[in-house]
């Protein structure tokens, strides 16, 4: 940690203690949701907590199920985890590099509500790997290094006593995908694109018609001899039914179905990448409103050359700008942000309230073994809907850094799920060396969370959690709260939970439901809002959603929505 982080985590200790002797202000119900949200924030800008010191291996990728379970995993060739298999259970792997006979798990499913985990066999080897959960639940996860670089794996979350694990596909894959992307199709398929010299794409499940190779000329442009630079491409379904695929520092929108490049975008204003290793991160913002405004921010990375002067030991200062663009503008341009801080490897999560957080990461250097340098301690939040210059809040810190091989996710309940970081080529714990390895799990809560707002916090009292919703129905929403309701700060938001790794959170979609009727009075405490789900495929992917109604900024708890 460097002298500015310790200085930095020092100073937030002594505001929390002068918290402690300093008179909470009473929240009145006039106050306005951001303004009470900016009053949290003064009250530290969100709260950390330890969830678990050690799960046993490091968090590299995370998917949230709708079972409110979280499976996790690491790479496999590495040498033994710090959790065993249950007895009697091991991997017998002769092509493995690393322990050929390995009887510790390297995936492990955390159960958010019990707070608890359990080790999972995962049996090739899924370093760097992609993934998507299908529309009936099930996560898909392809590729991986070695034996694992052309298998299909998956996970079919199962009940509460079940034992689900791992159900391994070799050569369902017709490439080597190593640090490609997924995004699910509003067919119920995933389309797997690029990875380490893979310039095409590929569906999954494949048919008679899609059993093949997709060239795509685009990636080969953006590739960098010297550092690649277009691994882990952004990738997110346009409302058109086409793929906005951002490489490097350019992006272009995809006709999937035929290969044509239906448009391309002008390149990043100052033309640093963005892409692995320089990893910056993006999210596709709120869709909301008939035929949405479609945008897409990136922020953060790394400048071009930041990777071949860290293998020299020279570790440049990341890229503290953010680029946003709307892909579905005749004329799209990228409009140009600074962050408070510089970033590279952070992770970028919608909020249930429309907000992003940019959490995790370094000032400094680049992805890759060894290669970051000055974590950043402080999550940020971006708040599209405000006035330009004013978007970014600096929040909480944490004491734990989260450099390279770290992820982040969003929790049924609001809160945000953080792991991972071992920049090391094995697991390594002395003190000696730059960033442990670390196995913990933390929990971030925005100041949404505060306890000074459960009176303004709504309840979802229908649809119950795991309800069916059909395309283009009108869905009564019914909800309490305890205090006085504003119904004009209403509104109801569905988020399609992300697989997350590398700092890039795939699948991940926000959609605020339109159609709001007035918020009407039901009972005691109780109101109700009829809201559209959309009819459209291309706005709202088939499958699982959490859905929030939002009141003043504050989320309620998520409850799990199935749409088909």
């Amino acid at each position: 940690m460097t002298f500015s982080n310790t200085l930095i985590l020092s100073s937030f200790i002594l505001w929390q203690l002068l918290l402690i002797t300093t008179p909470v202000p009473t929240l009145h119900h006039h106050h306005q949701g951001r303004t009470s949200v900016a009053a949290a924030a003064l009250l530290g800008g969100g709260k950390w907590a330890l969830l678990q010191s050690s799960i046993g291996i490091t968090a590299m990728h995370m998917q949230l199920l709708h079972t409110d379970k979280v499976v996790i995993y690491d790479r496999t060739d590495f040498g033994p985890s710090n959790i065993s298999l249950p007895s009697g259970v091991c991997r017998n792997d002769s092509q493995e590099l690393a322990l050929k006979l390995d009887c510790t798990a390297h995936s492990v499913e955390y159960d958010v509500v019990r707070n608890n985990f359990r080790p999972l066999n995962v049996l090739t080897d899924v370093w760097c790997s992609s993934g998507s959960v299908m529309p009936d639940g099930t996560l898909y996860q392809t590729g991986g290094f070695n034996d694992g670089e052309r298998v299909v794996r998956y996970f079919r979350p199962c009940n509460s006593g079940g034992l689900c694990d791992w159900t391994e596909l070799n050569n369902s894959l017709l490439a080597k995908r190593w640090y490609a992307t997924n995004h699910a199709l509003p067919d119920g398929r995933q389309i797997i694109v690029g990875g380490r010299r893979q310039f095409n794409y590929e569906f999954y499940p494949k048919t008679a018609t899609t059993n093949k190779l997709f060239d795509l000329p685009f990636l080969r442009q953006t590739n960098d001899p010297a550092a690649e630079n277009n691994l882990y491409p952004l990738v997110f379904l346009n409302v058109d039914g086409n793929l906005f695929i951002f490489a490097n520092n350019r992006a272009i929108l995809l006709n999937y179905n035929t290969g044509a490049v239906v448009k391309s975008y002008p390149t990043f204003p100052d033309v640093n990448p963005r892409s692995y290793p320089s990893t910056g991160s993006g999210v596709l913002l709120p869709l909301k409103g008939k035929g949405p405004v479609v945008e897409v921010l990136i922020c953060g990375g790394a400048p071009k050359d930041a990777f071949s002067k860290a293998k020299n030991g020279v570790f440049v200062g990341a890229l503290n700008t953010c680029g946003r663009i709307s892909i579905s503008s005749q004329n799209p341009q990228w409009v140009m942000e600074t962050m408070p801080s510089a970033r590279v490897m952070g992770d970028m999560l919608l909020l249930p309230n429309g907000n992003v957080l940019i959490i995790n990461g370094a000032a400094s250097g680049t992805a890759g073994w060894e290669y970051g340098r000055d974590p950043v301690l402080a999550p940020v939040l971006y708040k599209p809907d405000a006035i330009s210059g004013s978007r970014f809040e600096v929040q909480s810190v944490t004491s734990k850094p989260r450099m390279y091989h770290s992820t982040a996710i969003l929790l049924r309940d609001g809160r945000v799920l953080v792991g991972g970081s071992n920049p090391h080529v094995g697991y390594m714990f002395t003190s000696d060396v730059l960033f442990p390895t670390e196995l913990s799990l933390e929990a971030f809560s925005p100041s949404y969370l505060y306890s000074g707002f459960d009176s303004l916090r709504p309840r979802i009292v229908a649809p119950v959690t795991q309800s069916l919703i059909k395309y283009g129905q009108s869905l009564v929403v019914q909800f309490g709260i305890d205090g006085p309701v504003k119904a004009n700060l209403v509104m109801v938001t569905m988020i399609s939970p992300s697989f997350t790794t590398h700092s890039v959170s795939m699948n991940q979609r926000l959609l605020v439901l339109g159609g709001m009727n007035n918020v009407s009075s039901v009972g005691k405490s109780t109101y109700q809002v009829t809201v559209n789900v959309p009819s459209n495929h291309n706005l709202a992917l088939p499958g699982y959603y959490l859905l929030y109604v939002v009141h003043q900024d504050i989320p309620s708890v998520g409850s799990w929505v199935q749409l088909q």
